[in-house]
């Protein structure tokens, strides 16, 4: 599908449209920024999907996630080998996990989404050069934006990026488009792919790697939604939402 997808199918955002879209991946990335302070141990994963809930509502935002398509919390929390779409719970972290916090904001009708990994205490140095290499890896994808620019150049920057520390990259999940929509066209892949669709300024997307330790095959629990490293290897992401503007990128996912 994403192959066959033409470019006149993604919705180039008009200024109203993204200046909204700014408003609301600022309100995400400051929600982020204020539950990530929170991860220590001791702490549960119901009490970061609280504050994330409550601090939304207060400051006139949904959070996306909460029932979407049945999702039953407003954050997704992904600890340790889960690589997306956790589920918070009555877990409590512990010194050494690490936890990937993924927070989607809707306001006045326009998403943000982000995401970053956050370490409980002092982590391994194994989970800390992952961590630091989800990160590194999203921001190479980020480097391959701009106009004309085709979206399978960000894949490939990021799996280039990712052999060369003998990571793997999760395909069962990629990145999109975002705006009204919670996700929109195109699909964005982060590992190398076919996908010969060139950017143009104006559209918004999210680029947002899942990287693992071991294979990058994974299974989903009985949840339904809980998605795991199928070996049991520690996985981490980041995520930014992402302008195409006329010479390049804007991320917006930013305070």
């Amino acid at each position: 599908m994403a192959n066959r997808l033409k470019a006149s199918a993604i919705r180039i955002k008009t200024p109203v449209e993204i200046e909204r879209m700014r408003k609301v991946c600022r309100l995400a990335a400051e929600t982020l920024r204020r539950a990530g302070e929170m991860v220590r141990p001791g702490v549960t994963l119901l009490e970061i999907d609280k504050f994330v809930h409550d601090f939304t509502f207060d400051n006139g935002a949904y959070p996306a996630p909460l029932n979407y398509e049945g999702f039953p919390k407003s954050v997704c929390l992904s600890v340790n080998e889960v690589v997306t779409h956790g589920i918070p719970d009555g877990y409590e972290l512990k010194e050494g996990d690490i936890v990937n916090i993924d927070v989607t904001s809707r306001l006045d009708g326009y998403h943000g989404d982000c995401s970053a990994m956050f370490r409980a205490g002092a982590v391994s140095p194994e989970a800390e050069r992952l961590c630091k290499a989800a990160r590194e890896a999203m921001m190479r994808g980020i480097g391959a934006v701009r106009p004309g620019a085709f979206f399978a150049d960000v894949g490939e920057a990021i799996e280039d990026y990712c052999d060369e520390l003998g990571y793997s990259v999760v395909r069962d999940y990629c990145g999109h488009g975002i705006g009204r929509g919670f996700h929109e066209e195109p699909l964005v892949l982060h590992y190398r792919n076919s996908q010969r669709i060139r950017m143009a300024a104006g559209m918004i997307f999210t680029v947002e790697p899942m990287v693992n330790a071991g294979g990058w095959q994974v299974r989903t629990l009985q949840d339904g939604w809980t998605t795991v490293t199928a070996d049991g290897s520690l996985s981490a992401q980041e995520e930014h939402t992402i302008l195409v503007t006329r010479d390049g990128y804007e991320i917006l996912t930013v305070e």
